[in-house]
């Protein structure tokens, strides 16, 4: 039975999508049999994965409103991993599953169907906390949340981790935070270690110890429908991506996490309020 993962954070520009495409990739090129599903309007998920969201004949649409079964709406990628595309018409169905009965099951019902045929699925989440989210929310056992490593990191964390709370008390009681990403990292900027830093004091081994740094091949891929395991699988974004597909499998299989020692274990961290995490404002010398 697969593993269903949920890559969410209701801010833009974190990251989402390109791990979503990427950690899909970087697991099939682990010999796992991977799901995509591209929850999110944009469709931005399809097109990096060299499919035209325009052209589909069948998207997550048809299949949440019971028009067509998901195995006739899924399609292959060159990256050996499989798709179920997602364009507009995600909008067109939240608006008709609104007064629906047990709307927010609606895709826990569907990928049940064929949850058996893979070992992993991840679901891209639109950028806000909407039905669309909730449904992927309610499917899954864990969420993995991209956090970018810049000063407004934890803008809209703390809703996402009270939408998850909510989630768990009164549809999915098994959900759990699969882990928080640091992504666009670069590491000669004190801002993002500072960044890096604060989440790790706050969230513990909640954060993942694979880090995806800021990288140019990473951010061309997708303009070339490709993940950047094919793209360009030398650069450091393909080989951060392989390192958190072996994380995510070596925590699916409870085995202990192997990678280097954090690169900021011995930054200081602020003090935290009682209201949750806080970031203190950067210095006024960002580069070392």
């Amino acid at each position: 039975m697969a593993r269903i993962i949920a890559v969410a954070n209701q801010k833009g520009g974190v990251g989402k999508t390109t791990t979503a495409v990427n950690l899909a990739a970087a697991l099939a090129a682990a010999k796992r049999k991977v799901l995509l599903v591209d929850f999110d309007p944009q469709g931005n998920a399809t097109m990096a994965s060299g499919i035209n969201k325009r052209d589909i004949r069948a998207s997550g649409c048809e299949v949440l409103l019971e028009e067509m079964e998901i195995a006739a709406a899924i399609v292959p990628t060159d990256a050996h991993y499989d798709l179920l595309p997602g364009n507009g018409d995600l909008t067109a169905a939240e608006l008709k599953l609104m007064d629906a009965l047990a709307r927010e099951h609606r895709l826990k019902e569907v990928l049940a169907k064929i949850a058996a045929d893979y070992h992993t699925i991840l679901i891209d989440c639109p950028p806000s906390l909407n039905l669309l989210t909730l449904n992927a929310l309610t499917a899954a056992d864990g969420v993995l949340i991209p956090v970018q490593c810049e000063y407004f990191a934890l803008e809209g964390l703390s809703s996402l981790l009270d939408t998850i709370k909510a989630v768990r008390h009164r549809l999915n009681p098994q959900l759990e935070i699969e882990g928080l990403l640091r992504t666009m990292y670069d590491v000669r900027n004190n801002l993002g270690n500072e960044v890096s830093a604060q989440l790790t004091q706050h969230f513990g081994d909640k954060v993942l110890r694979s880090i995806i740094p800021r990288n140019v091949r990473l951010a061309e891929a997708p303009s070339h429908g490709q993940p950047i395991h094919l793209y360009d699988r030398s650069s450091r974004g393909a080989i951060a991506y392989i390192g958190l597909a072996g994380e995510v499998i070596r925590r699916e299989r409870g085995l202990p996490r192997s990678a280097p020692p954090d690169p900021v274990d011995d930054i200081e961290s602020p003090v935290h309020g009682d209201s949750g995490p806080t970031l203190k404002a950067p210095a006024a010398n960002h580069q070392e």
